[in-house]
């Protein structure tokens, strides 16, 4: 159910300040930066979707000013482009890292994007606008929008911006593919996000629309009409005789009369015969688009929009904890470092937005306990203490996927127990989630694995029981510390430490071998760094470029500051750290661990993707993992730039990533890196080896490259990657799941890489019954198979409440392949109450007007495209200033 509960500041009629395109006068669009290729000037749906969300943000900070910092204002943004580095920079101080804002976006893009390539979505009329039927468009824009506020209100952040995408796309298609530009609107339709208001003058089944067009171009195919219609795509639904078509290559529908076509997709007359129009679309789509950013923050508040792009510098605070009667010690360490965190950051821009806490034992595990709120969190946390229990193993890791389900991306989880998992099984599948949620899991385990006192135990256990925990820590790029009871507090440190946006710096090689140092890169935008050692050791001395030692006697050394607890050593180096190649020699039995972490802004975002060209639009389809044998494209996002700090001065960039296996470190490619677009959005790159994709496996990344004068820079990737051995999908019902109801998904599966003999097998929440008609497949190379399941929801599922569904793909004997997973979230929505979409007595909608006692139009801003394009284009980018007054209070 939509809140009816609106924040004072946002109380209709509100006036937003909305900063809009001056286009001179002049269909989906195109979904991504990848689609330029066929269109090099053309706007694509990442561009409106990223320059619509630095636009409200902007306008978020222009009027919550920072509580420890000078508010910002419009003009010192005047004629620069305006990027995400420098909105943090300006807000929250130079250096704060936009990393997780700027993946908040990406998650939004590639959800807006992957509805022209999904199954479920890409020939469906009614999430394009397409085949005139604007008013179920209208019907499935405004139930996305809903369900974005549902899942941001449950704290489901990422399945928010899935729907917020999806819903973005929709409305971005409507100005590219109906006629609306062609009336001569300039403003953005009044009633599309107002679903009680009719969207009048829509023509109707018998009413012509187009003429026939024998070119590319078709400028002057539309009837002299003043009806609003949208073009047909394909052959579901069929034409009616007299209408118009989408047109471009890929409509099979433009070929029969009226052939052309209406839609603005792109500058390109080949894939859009309204080509001509596409300037004044991407206007009027970029305005609807922070129109619908504007309603979100004005429903959400600005705390509830600001966690929903993760609008903050500041990591999220996640604690899985073992609560049996041995665990005293390490809850009240856990206890801590929370509440230490808690009051050191209150107030201050580092402080968390989102707390997580995940209790287990044996047998049961949960439940998850999630809130923005740090009392509610230290409340929840002073609850639990260590009661019962005793034995080992226990639910850690059936614990430990709660806590990813329920956690923002590119998070630290932290996991305190002394027992092994008792749920071993689900290593692949937590494994998994870890990399497709990039968080990192660290675990901190009170128990020797060689020491065999301690718990009461029901069996003789294996040395190897904590291996499913350094499974997992190094798919995550996280790490096992295994420690006592008497320093637990002390190594429980690295808690604060990690939420400081450390990043981790690679080593050659990256384990110890006994007798070859372990070396590393220092550059000029690193500060803090630290040395991590632990295990069985007795002697190690760290050395700087200069040739000065150090070795691990405690204290202050010439290095910098040395901490031992137990077989745990810490050393911080001090600042400023001398710059170039570091060497540290470890002697110790066994397998010691040593990590280099650093605090920098400058790092990257990664993600995968395979260009298409056979579907409805050209693009990129973005991918979890690569898949064997399918060729893949990285695209890399460098973040902390910093092009407004350092005016004139050259920018870093990086020329090469280094691909390399896991755990072994051996290299496995190292490919040059294309940027994309201008230099200072930190697009690049490259195509995955083909060595690399020819197994199944994992690896990681490495990105070589200089600063703006010339020395080395080396940054690594956390999170390990993995090639799975198949491509699986897993797609959700075209509607909302409803208590009671049963609904269907739909299951794709295709192997790239020679024959596969596969189990399939599913799960979802307790409560909820899942079925399946497909069970086993056996594919051959190139070849696909579907699947359909049945999701039944109970009539007691809470309403506004997430559901996930997991599939896995497992070899048979006769074909050994690792596992593959595929995870969707769903949400269970109530009824919508009619007067929840009510118009409000004092107006039909949205109204535009030029000025306001209380407001006066704002100044010029220039402002670059958010993923590339025509850069070099003098309209993208002229930004003037127009007053919104949205009746927000009825939504």
């Amino acid at each position: 159910m939509l809140p009816t509960d609106v924040p004072p500041s946002h109380l209709g009629p509100s006036a937003l300040l909305l900063l809009q395109l001056l286009l001179p006068p002049t269909s989906a669009f195109f979904p991504n930066i990848w689609s330029l290729l066929a269109a090099p000037s053309s706007i694509t749906h990442q561009d409106l979707t990223e320059e619509a969300a630095l636009n409200v943000t902007l306008q978020l900070f222009l009027e919550q000013p920072p509580p420890s910092r000078p508010p910002l204002h419009l003009k010192d943004f005047l004629g620069r482009t305006l990027l995400a580095d420098d909105l943090f920079a300006a807000y929250f101080g130079p250096g704060s890292p936009s990393r997780r804002f700027r993946a908040a976006l990406g998650e939004v893009s590639r959800a807006n994007a992957a509805q022209d390539f999904l199954s479920t979505s890409k020939n469906d009329p009614d999430q394009h606008f397409d085949a005139e039927r604007l008013g179920q468009g209208r019907t499935r824009l405004v139930e996305a929008l809903r369900e974005t506020v549902v899942a941001a209100r449950a704290l489901d952040h990422t399945l928010a911006r899935q729907r917020l995408g999806a819903a973005l796309h929709a409305l971005q298609d409507f100005y590219s593919h109906s006629n609306w530009v062609e009336l001569g609107k300039q403003q953005p339709h009044p009633h599309l996000l107002w679903p009680r208001q009719k969207l009048g003058n829509l023509a109707q089944v018998g009413d012509h629309t187009c003429f026939d067009c024998h070119e590319l171009s078709c400028p002057g195919n539309l009837l002299g009409s003043t009806l609003l219609t949208s073009g047909y795509f394909g052959t579901h639904p069929s034409k009616p005789p007299g209408k118009c078509s989408h047109g471009g290559h890929f409509d099979r529908s433009s070929s029969q009369p009226p052939r052309g076509g209406i839609n603005k997709d792109s500058t390109s007359p080949g894939f859009s015969p309204h080509h001509m129009l596409h300037l004044q679309a991407a206007k009027l789509a970029l305005l609807a688009s922070i129109q619908a950013f504007s309603l979100l923050r004005s429903r959400l508040g600005d705390r509830g929009f600001s966690r929903l792009l993760d609008i903050s510098p500041a990591s999220s605070l996640s604690f899985v904890l073992d609560t049996t009667g041995s665990m005293g010690e390490e809850i009240n360490a856990a206890k801590i470092q929370a509440r230490r965190i808690m009051e050191q950051r209150r107030g201050s821009p580092m402080e968390p937005a989102h707390y997580v806490l995940v209790p287990f034992h044996d047998p049961g595990f949960g439940p998850v306990f999630t809130t923005s709120d740090p009392d509610n969190f230290w409340q929840q946390l002073n609850e639990i203490h260590a009661l019962g229990g005793g034995d080992e193993p226990e639910m850690c890791l059936s614990a430990l996927e709660l806590a990813l389900l329920h956690t923002p991306p590119l998070s630290d989880i932290f996991v305190f127990t002394d027992a092994s998992p008792k749920d071993a099984f689900l290593t692949n599948r937590v494994e998994s989630l870890t990399q497709e949620r990039r968080c990192r899991v660290t675990f901190l385990v009170t128990e020797d694995p060689s020491r065999g006192q301690g718990r009461a135990r029901r069996e003789v256990l294996s040395p190897l029981r904590f291996d499913p925990y350094e499974v997992v820590a190094l798919a995550s790029g996280g790490e096992v510390i295994f420690t006592k009871d008497q320093h637990i507090q002390d190594v429980a440190a690295i808690v604060a430490d990690s939420m400081a946006d450390l990043v981790t710096l690679p080593l050659e090689p990256p384990v110890v071998v006994p007798g070859r140092p372990l070396v590393f890169s220092v550059d000029g935008l690193l500060q803090r760094v630290t040395v991590r050692i632990h295990g069985d050791v007795s002697s190690f001395w760290i050395r700087n470029p200069e040739g000065v030692s150090q070795g691990q006697e405690e204290g202050q050394g010439p290095l910098g500051y040395t901490r031992r607890f137990g077989q745990f050593w810490i050393v911080t180096m001090n600042d400023p750290p001398q710059t170039g190649t570091w060497e540290i020699r470890v002697t110790a039995k066994g397998n010691p661990r040593v990590r280099v972490q650093a605090q920098t802004s400058l790092d990257f975002l990664f993600f995968f993707g395979v260009p298409l060209e056979d579907g409805p639009h050209p693009g990129l389809y973005p991918l979890t993992h690569p898949v064997a044998g399918l060729q893949t494209q990285l695209l890399v996002e460098v973040t902390g730039l910093g092009s407004r700090g350092n005016p004139g001065h050259p920018l870093p960039h990086f020329s090469h990533v280094v691909f390399r296996g896991v755990p072994d470190g051996a290299e496995l490619g190292r490919v040059p890196l294309e940027p994309k677009g201008p230099r200072e959005r930190g697009l690049l790159s490259a195509s995955l080896p083909p060595t690399l994709l020819s197994a199944a496996g994992s690896f990681s990344l490495e990105l070589i490259g200089q600063d703006g004068g010339g020395r080395d820079l080396h940054r690594a990737a956390p999170q390990a990657c993995a090639v799975v051995p198949v491509l699986l999908e897993l797609s959700g019902p075209p509607g909302i799941l409803a208590p009671g109801s049963k609904a269907p998904l739909s299951l794709h599966i295709a192997s790239f890489s020679g024959p596969q003999d596969l189990d399939l097998t599913t799960s979802v929440n307790s409560s909820f019954a899942l079925t399946s008609n497909l069970s086993r497949v056996r594919l051959e190379q190139n070849e696909s198979a579907w699947g359909r399941l049945w999701l039944e929801v109970p009539d007691a599922a809470a309403p506004d409440s997430v559901v996930t569904v997991t599939v896995t793909a497992t070899g048979r004997e006769a074909s050994p392949v690792a596992p593959t997973n595929a995870f969707l979230q769903l949400l269970v929505l109530a009824p919508a109450p009619q007067d929840q979409f009510a118009a409000p007595a004092h107006s039909s909608g949205p109204v535009l007007t030029t000025a306001s006692p209380a407001f006066r139009p704002s100044p010029l801003v220039t402002w670059g495209r958010a993923g590339g394009g025509p850069a070099g284009n003098p309209w993208w980018g002229t930004l003037g200033g127009v007053l919104l007054l949205l009746g927000l209070a009825s939504w």
